[in-house]
This record gives C-alpha cells, sequence and structure tokens, in this order.
C-alpha cells in the first residue's frame, strides 16, 4: 500500500472513529445538529485531500475539530455580513476563535451522551428521537437507519431534517438533563444504542467499513448509560442483552466463514466472561422488580446461553419470555421469534399459523427473517412448492453473502429431496 493509500486510508478510519464525538462538541457549541454536520462533512472532506499529500497529524480529532471550527467560523462571519446588528452570531464567533488552539485527542471532552439525551427531549417526536441519534452520534445516514426501522428512506429523512430544525429553534440545550428528566428520556436513548449494536453486530464478517466496529460502540455506550443510571433495570437488561449477543460472535462463523446459525454454533467458541458479566448484570435489573423489553430480551439469550452447560435449550421458557414481551412491545418482529419458538414447542402448522397472522403486516414483506423462517416451516409441512418461493424471497433480501449462501443451500437441499 503506497504513503497515499495508507493515509487516505488513516483519514477514512478517523472520520468513522470520531464522528459522534465531533458532532457532539461542535452541536454543543452552536446549538444547531445540523450545522455541525455539514462543517464536519467539510473537515473529513479536507482531511480527505490533505492527509495523503501531508500524512496524518500527531492529534488527528484535534486536526479534524480546528477544520470543522474554522468552518463554522467562516459560516457565521457570512451570516455576520448579512446581519451586522446580530449580537449573538458575533460572540458565537469570538468564542469559537477563543477556542481554535490545539489540543490532544485526549483532551477533547466527549459530549456524546448529552447529544443522546438531548435528541431524546420531549420536543422531538417521539418516533423520530432515536432514529435522530442514531444518524448524530453514528453517522448513518437515511437510508441505512430506515432499514433498521422498517420504514422508507424518504419518510425518514424528512423527519430527520424536521427534528433537527426543532432542536435549533427550540434552543433544546446539549446537556445532562436532570434526574427526573432522564427516566423520561431513557426508553429512545436505549433504542438508539440497541439499533446500533445491532447494525455493528449484524456484519459479522466486519467486512462493511461503514459499520466498523458499531457492536463496541454500542456496548461502550451502554456502559457509560449503566453507570450514569445504575438503579434504572431497562438500562443494565439492555447492556445484559448485548454482551449475551457479543459473547456468541466468535461462533457466528465456521473457519471458511460460512454462517453458523444458533442451534448449530459450538458453545464452546462462546465468550464465558461476556456471559458472566451479562448474568450478574441482568440478576440485578431483575432483583429491582421492574421488568422490561431489554430484560426480557437479555433473559431469553440467558436461556440460550445455559444450553453451553446443559447442552439443551428449553424452549418452553423461550415461548413463554416471548409471550411477555409480546404483551409489553407488540412488535411483529417478537411476534416472528415466538413463532420460531413454537416450532419446538408445538406443531409445525400451528407455528406456520402464527406467521400468516403476521402476513399481513407491510413490515414483513422486506423483512428477510421472517421469509426464511416461512420457508423452513413449509419445507417441514411439506409444501414445497411454497418453501421455494420463501427462500427465493430471503435470498433476495438478504445482503450478508454468508447469509445468503446458507439460505442457498438450504434451497437447493429441499429441492434435492
Amino acid at each position: 500500500m503506497s504513503r497515499e493509500d495508507q493515509a487516505r486510508q488513516f483519514a477514512e478510519t478517523a472520520a468513522r472513529q470520531s464522528y459522534g464525538k465531533l458532532v457532539a462538541l461542535l452541536a454543543a457549541r452552536t446549538g444547531d445538529i445540523a450545522r455541525a454536520e455539514d462543517a464536519l462533512s467539510l473537515a473529513f472532506a479536507a482531511a480527505l485531500a490533505e492527509w495523503p499529500k501531508s500524512g496524518p497529524p500527531a492529534t488527528p480529532d484535534a486536526w479534524l475539530l480546528a477544520v470543522a471550527r474554522r468552518k463554522l467560523i467562516d459560516e457565521t462571519r457570512s451570516r455576520q455580513v448579512r446581519n451586522l446588528a446580530s449580537d449573538h452570531l458575533r460572540l458565537l464567533a469570538q468564542e469559537m476563535e477563543d477556542a481554535m488552539e490545539d489540543v490532544p485527542d485526549a483532551d477533547i471532552p466527549d459530549r456524546r451522551l448529552a447529544l443522546m439525551f438531548a435528541c431524546a427531549h420531549p420536543a422531538i417526536e417521539a418516533r423520530i428521537r432515536a432514529p435522530l441519534i442514531l444518524q448524530t452520534i453514528l453517522g448513518f445516514d437515511a437510508a441505512a437507519i430506515a432499514s433498521a426501522f422498517l420504514i422508507s428512506p424518504a419518510t425518514m429523512g424528512q423527519r430527520l431534517v424536521r427534528a433537527k430544525t426543532k432542536i435549533a429553534t427550540a434552543k433544546i440545550p446539549f446537556r445532562l438533563p436532570d434526574t427526573p428528566e432522564l427516566a423520561d428520556r431513557l426508553d429512545a436513548v436505549l433504542e438508539a444504542i440497541y439499533s446500533a449494536f445491532a447494525l455493528g453486530w449484524a456484519d459479522a464478517s466486519g467486512g462493511d467499513a461503514r459499520l466498523g466496529n458499531m457492536a463496541g460502540e454500542g456496548i461502550w455506550l451502554g456502559e457509560l448509560v449503566a453507570a450514569l443510571m445504575p438503579t434504572e433495570p431497562e438500562a443494565l437488561g439492555l447492556l445484559a442483552l448485548m454482551l449475551h449477543a457479543q459473547a456468541r460472535r466468535p461462533a457466528r462463523r465456521n473457519e471458511s466463514g460460512d454462517y453458523v446459525p444458533l442451534a448449530a454454533q459450538d458453545p464452546a467458541l462462546w465468550d464465558v466472561t461476556l456471559i458472566d458479566r451479562a448474568e450478574a448484570l441482568l440478576y440485578r435489573a431483575g432483583a429491582m422488580g421492574r421488568p422490561g423489553r431489554y430484560q426480557l430480551e437479555a433473559a431469553v439469550q440467558s436461556v440460550h446461553a445455559a444450553r453451553r452447560i446443559s447442552g439443551e435449550t428449553d424452549w418452553q421458557a423461550i415461548e413463554h419470555l416471548y409471550d411477555a414481551l409480546w404483551i409489553v412491545t407488540a412488535s411483529p418482529v417478537v411476534a416472528l421469534n415466538r413463532a420460531v419458538a413454537q416450532t419446538q414447542t408445538r406443531s409445525v402448522t400451528q407455528a406456520l399459523a402464527a406467521l400468516d397472522d403476521l402476513a399481513h403486516d407491510p413490515r414483513m414483506a422486506a423483512y428477510q427473517p421472517y421469509w426464511a423462517a416461512r420457508a423452513d416451516l413449509c419445507a417441514r409441512s411439506g409444501d414445497i412448492a411454497a418453501a421455494d418461493a420463501a427462500y427465493q424471497r430471503a435470498i433476495g433480501l438478504e445482503s450478508d453473502p454468508a447469509v445468503r449462501r446458507f439460505l442457498q443451500k438450504q434451497q437447493a437441499r429441499l429441492l434435492r429431496n
């Protein structure tokens, strides 16, 4: 790799790793997320143009922050020219110039948590809070976020723009709220953290540069919230859930890079240290007597983890936990997972009937796990044509090459028999 390519790769990596931290700091100064994002995008572009020629700086975050601040100052001065009577713009420009000195990366304050809770402010429409956190903290575009929340990219883009405008016009402060307000905003923050973790965890091979170490970032943010709110059982439950899932990461691909479904994974490959941490967190949360979504989902993973000791999976317990989750969330994904569990506790006919109940939900039309589950159940019921059609749909919807190959093998095996 040439020096220029190495510098460019370094710039791209720094951009991915620093995005949320720098947006949070810039937005805290300007009170405007969109302006902060625009300035940082220009700084990233400058890095991609400059670093291959000059080499990356010793403090890349500080370099990016300084360039982004200059862009904001230039824009502020331009606005001053158009509106000379604007005292607050002049003061803002002066404040930012006073802070322009280069500082070591380690001295740049991390205000991501404050930005997350600002995005979860009651003035922001409830359904857009978690997506807004995902975009501002992790830099995902509207299309990627829309996919995670099962809505169209255009709709998601419009909602995100409106939310950022609301934060600027309402002058929502970028700070951690007082304790009573924290609990009111917690759901959106936890949902965003889990969505970030899920996006990274889904890339088991680590081949998608956009996702980077997103699962690790999600766990880190979960640790922050759990430390901030140690008496909130759902914060502990979410961290337990993520640790349980992360513990199985080494077993999700074999030596050839092929996808290995949970039922076929070797428990000896699971990370026992992460499982033990997850179990301890789940125990602490359960002792508080306030069950919720993340504690229940973590409990499902705890049942799966017990297979490393018992050698068996207690599917009856998993079905009961999904029953409870359905009451809490009424989520079609929960209903799908419950139907999958019922393939072990009830008849294939009953499980298929449960899937049929979901068929009219438009969100399932583009949801790969629904079609993969339907293909498996149709195959087990002897309906080869329906199974083949469902496999085709699942394969077409799957973006992970390893999972796609797994589905194709399942389909080929079906047609050979």
